[in-house]
């Protein structure tokens, strides 16, 4: 009896092995957040972004910046920043903002541990990459070609959600970035460091992975991720071979 137990679990396992192991290897698509995944922007971006509201008048630590303000569009932190200062900010904040945040960028601006090697090794086990950020491009462009990424991407395979009607977590972004890389939905894996950006895979019914490497866990979990922790993992649980 125990034996006979022993054998049609073993067989119920090897079934859903053998499941997983063709939804694994179904993926054509890995699309990856550029900021705090890719590269290593989050304390950069938040450490000016709390200097340029802290110059309006309103006092923010790169702490509470990031914790208000992580993953939105700029127009979205423009938004709730005037809300809690009680008066619109003036005319030319964003384009003084943006520009200091380059500079910054350009002198201190260093790719996420691994974020190289794990995408040479999608691509090389035949998956195809790209990169859909709540950035405008030009940030995006910028970021990847200060940390040596973006000759690791066709120019045409970087998206942005202010090129669609609505960014995460709605799923706008990433299906529009699917539709065109030509590939089902259902067959993408998304690579992501904010709940919202986690929200926004689930919604357009794919495969989510929550970078933790600077997140918090929980939260992306509670979102709907499976964790990834080191980019280095990555091949591995896309069942790519090393």
């Amino acid at each position: 009896m125990l034996l006979g137990l022993t054998r049609c679990a073993y067989r119920a396992a090897s079934a859903l092995i053998e499941i997983l192991s063709v939804a694994v290897n179904d993926v054509e698509l890995v699309i990856f957040d550029c900021d705090g995944v890719l590269v290593d922007s989050e304390v950069v971006s938040n450490d000016i972004l709390a200097q340029a509201l802290s110059a309006e008048g309103l006092p923010t630590t790169p702490e509470e910046a990031r914790r208000d303000y992580k993953g939105l569009m700029l127009d979205e932190v423009i938004r709730r920043a005037e809300v809690r200062l009680g008066r619109e900010l003036p005319g030319g904040w964003l384009s003084r903002y943006e520009h200091d945040r380059a500079c910054a960028f350009r002198q201190t601006l260093a790719a996420v541990p691994g974020a190289a090697d794990a995408v040479r090794r999608v691509r090389a086990g035949g998956v195809g990459v790209c990169v859909a950020s709540q950035g405008k491009l030009a940030k995006t462009r910028l970021s990847l070609e200060l940390t040596g990424l973006y000759e690791l991407f066709a120019p045409d395979a970087l998206f942005s959600a202010y090129c669609v009607k609505r960014g995460k977590p709605e799923p706008d972004l990433f299906l529009h970035a699917a539709a065109s890389m030509n590939v089902a939905p259902s067959r993408c894996v998304v690579i992501e460091d904010t709940p919202s950006g986690i929200a926004a895979a689930v919604a357009a019914g794919m495969r989510a992975l929550g970078f933790a490497g600077d997140s918090n866990e929980l939260q992306l979990r509670a979102s709907g991720a499976e964790i990834l922790r080191s980019l280095d993992e990555l091949p591995a649980r896309l069942g790519l071979a090393r």
